[in-house]
């Protein structure tokens, strides 16, 4: 009990020591050094002023009317000849196979007069309610034979053209006949085609999709 005591008495002692000492040490570190070199405002531009100075001096050399007209001919370069759709090559297989189109609609849909014609969350086929009267036939306009064989099978009553690849419009003043373009490849992908030229055309409630292989592609 004796040597308890003792012990806590030295822990006491000790806890004294360090809380009177702290301060002690804490006075011998802090010391006033002065000024270190010469000192200097922040002074930072205003953002906005910085700018419109800027624009004013483009606007007064030219550089802004040059750069819009460099924009326009480059748009109108990306239309004339927009990026091939990536990842759609020449068919070396003949394949088919069948697509179902139906949606399943995420609102009700109502005629003219307000009535309900399918509810929300209804599985509807589009071509219940409206025939597909044109085949879709997807070619590379570059290839002077695709075009060339798409034009000789399918008139522009019949069937629309669409290019994964070339210049619709080059095409168009050559061949005096409307071509079409896949833009960023969405009716490729959202029909599962790989290869071209590809045709699809309706039977019955689906769609039939077809890669067809090009006489002497695989030699």
């Amino acid at each position: 009990m004796i040597r308890q005591v003792a012990l806590a008495g030295g822990f006491l002692a000790i806890a004294l020591v360090a809380s009177s000492a702290w301060p002690v040490v804490e006075g011998a570190l802090a010391h006033d050094h002065g000024v270190m070199g010469q000192t200097w405002g922040i002074v930072e531009p205003d953002l906005l002023d910085t700018i419109d100075r800027r624009l004013k001096t483009m606007q007064a050399d030219g550089s802004i009317e040059r750069m819009q007209a460099a924009l326009r001919v480059k748009a109108q370069e990306r239309v004339r000849n927009p990026l091939p759709v990536a990842g759609i090559g020449a068919v070396r297989e003949a394949r088919s196979w069948t697509f179902d189109p139906s949606i399943v609609l995420d609102q009700d849909v109502r005629d003219q007069k307000g009535r309900l014609v399918a509810q929300a969350g209804q599985r509807v086929n589009p071509l219940s309610f409206v025939a597909m009267k044109t085949d879709l036939v997807f070619i590379d306009g570059r290839d002077d034979a695709q075009v060339e064989w798409a034009m000789k099978r399918w008139s522009a009553q019949n069937a629309k053209i669409i290019f994964v690849a070339g210049s619709p419009f080059d095409r168009m003043g050559e061949k005096k006949r409307r071509f079409f373009f896949d833009q960023q490849g969405k009716l490729t992908s959202h029909f599962g085609i790989a290869h071209v030229p590809a045709v699809v055309a309706p039977q019955g409630e689906v769609l039939r999709i077809s890669e067809i292989e090009m006489p002497g592609a695989g030699a």
